[in-house]
């Protein structure tokens, strides 16, 4: 596991999220703070991210969660906190 990987979560947005490029934007966001992890379309219309790093990092990933790219409504979004994995080298798209 990476020495900066210190804190992990699961994260569940909801609202207008799908079919709206919220996949691709939150890899680019998510690389761009060096965060690991993925994230995947739901069968229920929502979108779940898998992200491990740095806590401030994490934070501020999460923050733009909750706003999402141009074109999404976040209607929610539900964390949980875990411990990192060490499984992920890089931030992807899962399918």
């Amino acid at each position: 596991m990476a020495a900066d990987a210190n804190a992990a979560f699961h994260a569940v947005v909801t609202g207008r999220v799908q079919g709206v490029g919220f996949r691709y934007s939150a890899v680019r966001e998510a690389r761009r703070f060096g965060l690991r992890g993925s994230v995947f379309n739901s069968g229920d219309s929502s979108v779940e991210v898998h992200a491990e790093g740095d806590l401030p990092k994490l934070e501020r990933f999460l923050a733009w969660l909750h706003e999402g790219p141009p074109g999404a409504h976040v209607r929610d979004v539900e964390v949980t906190w875990g411990t990192p994995t060490g499984s992920y080298s890089r931030f992807d798209v899962e399918f």
